[in-house]
């Protein structure tokens, strides 16, 4: 944590978001970045816990270098909507910090646009066979698992064709809308993204379908070498290509 207020501090002064859990004191980091246009703001937010005993470089380290990207890229050229950048803490632990600050938002009635969870973003496998799926998604979806899924509910569709035709430019990307906040398929429930679905945001998870695809998921395995470098690359350039255009 100590890390990324360091880092996220350098792109402005870093609010401090704070809830209780378990007796103690925890705490979300919040960025906030002006945009081109003052309307409703897109929150890009991203775990920064990990499960005991992993090293967390794809859950979630992938994502948080993502998200330092961001706040140098939309620092240095703002995007056309305001952009505040999260890292939340207690992922692992049912969402709580994404939960205490989706609460947080509501309660303020702040003008939240969309929010978009970072999860897991840096594990490629182009073999035949390595994509996994929930049942019967496999029948409309490639079986390598050398892309970037963007996962979102209905609120969302303009906003996923949209994101997903500016990625391609940069790497291999599909997407899938899920209605009833995804507990029809309670495989896309997996990220902070849901806290806000429950709310009735309009919510998307970008991932690289986690356990679905990486091996070393949730393992002490989930170290730096395991990671497509090139691939993470593409998927944040891609991503803040088209978020700043949203």
């Amino acid at each position: 944590m100590s890390y990324m207020k360091q880092e996220l501090g350098r792109f402005g002064r870093l609010a401090v978001h704070e809830f209780l859990y378990a007796g103690r004191t925890r705490q979300n980091l919040i960025l906030n970045l002006p945009g081109q246009q003052n309307r409703g703001f897109i929150l890009v937010g991203a775990h920064y816990d990990a499960v005991p005993g992993s090293p967390g470089a794809d859950d979630n380290g992938s994502a948080l270098a993502v998200l330092l990207e961001m706040a140098s890229a939309f620092f240095d050229k703002p995007a056309r909507r305001p952009m505040r950048l999260a890292a939340f803490d207690l992922e692992e632990a049912d969402r709580r910090g994404s939960v205490a600050y989706a609460q947080h938002l509501r309660d303020q009635r702040e003008p939240l646009a969309l929010m978009v969870a970072l999860e897991m973003l840096g594990y490629r496998d182009s073999r035949p066979g390595s994509q996994q799926y929930p049942a019967g998604l496999h029948h409309f979806y490639p079986d390598r698992g050398d892309f970037i899924g963007l996962i979102g509910n209905l609120r969302t569709l303009p906003v996923l064709w949209e994101l997903a035709r500016v990625m391609r430019k940069s790497v291999p990307c599909e997407f899938l809308p899920v209605p009833s906040r995804g507990r029809i398929v309670p495989d896309t429930r997996r990220s902070d993204h849901a806290s806000f679905w429950d709310r009735g945001n309009p919510a998307i998870m970008v991932t690289d379908t986690a356990n679905m695809r990486n091996p070393h998921y949730h393992k002490v395995s989930d170290r730096i070498e395991t990671l497509d470098i090139e691939f993470l690359a593409g998927v944040c350039s891609g991503l803040i290509a088209g978020l700043s255009a949203l």
